[in-house]
């Protein structure tokens, strides 16, 4: 079942927006990109104003829930985790929840029985093919997204994040690599840019970092990348991507799909114009913490 054509248009301040589900259940699995673990992951339609609620099945039939919000957030390296109410974690789920903010997925359940998210190859297109094969389909409530009144903008060193006022989500992101040119992307967040711009790009690191991230993770025994190879993950390797770049400019795209991830633990679509330097999943992480803490900068239409 393909998706109607509302799926594609730019996410707008449209008067009378209604939420939306999956028109059906998809499923994907795979193994994580830390813990290297197998996992199967079930995405189900879910009631208005449910959001987006994560649901994993721990061994002896217990069950954790932790909602997709900011507020569940907890630093992880190298991915976007959240920790349920009992302490349940559940982690690198950037990707799917790029692809569902993209695609104008407001209400979803998201079960899964493992700690981490499948990798797949890094990128975020499986997450898309589901939804579109799942299909959409709006429900009987209003869709209310987060406008800005004022900028807002935070700043690590050389990294900087900052939002403007704009009548959609659109990004402009700059990433500079060592041995590499200065790499840029601009474009609004909708369904149809990021599968063609966006979704393709896959998590990337050097070489020479990942083998250490690896003994590390053998040493102390937590999931560091244990999950990590050439085909989860685009290997950086001097001044060129092993097998080359999925898509121009790749690692500044795949930062830019992690923002979009990001940016959704906010409970509610962003009107906004996003401007990332050198940005990573700390700062996308302090600019939403930013952003809540300041009511005055914004407001929901």
């Amino acid at each position: 079942m393909s998706a109607p054509l509302s799926t594609i248009l730019p996410q707008t301040a449209v008067r009378g927006a209604r939420q939306a589900t999956l028109a059906a259940v998809f499923e994907r699995a795979g193994p994580g990109l830390h813990t290297g673990r197998r996992a199967h992951v079930r995405v189900s339609p879910a009631a208005p104003g449910a959001g987006i609620l994560f649901r994993r099945r721990l061994k002896g039939g217990q069950i954790a829930e932790v909602p997709a919000l900011w507020r569940h957030r907890e630093s992880q390296p190298l991915c976007t985790a959240l920790r349920s109410p009992d302490g349940v974690l559940v982690r690198t789920v950037e990707h799917l929840m790029a692809a569902l903010s993209a695609h104008r997925i407001d209400n979803a359940l998201v079960e899964i029985d493992a700690e981490e998210l499948p990798i797949f190859d890094g990128s975020a297109l499986p997450w898309c093919a589901g939804i579109r094969g799942a299909g959409r389909i709006e429900q009987d409530a209003p869709r209310r997204s987060l406008r800005l009144r004022r900028s807002v903008a935070v700043r690590m060193g050389e990294r900087s994040l900052s939002v403007e006022p704009c009548d959609h989500l659109r990004v402009s992101a700059h990433l500079a690599l060592a041995r590499f040119p200065a790499m840029d992307w601009t474009g609004p967040v909708d369904a149809a840019t990021f599968d063609r711009d966006l979704a393709p790009s896959r998590s990337f690191g050097r070489l020479k970092w990942a083998v250490p991230l690896k003994l590390y993770s053998f040493l102390t025994g937590k999931p560091v990348l244990r999950g990590a190879n050439l085909r989860t993950t685009a290997g950086i390797v001097g001044s060129r991507v092993v097998g080359g770049m999925h898509v121009p400019d790749e690692p500044v795209r795949h930062r830019a799909l992690d923002l979009v991830g990001d940016l959704a633990l906010i409970g509610h679509p962003l009107l906004g114009h996003v401007r990332a330097a050198h940005t990573g999943h700390e700062l996308n992480h302090a600019l939403v913490s930013k952003l809540m803490a300041e009511p005055d900068a914004w407001e929901l239409v």
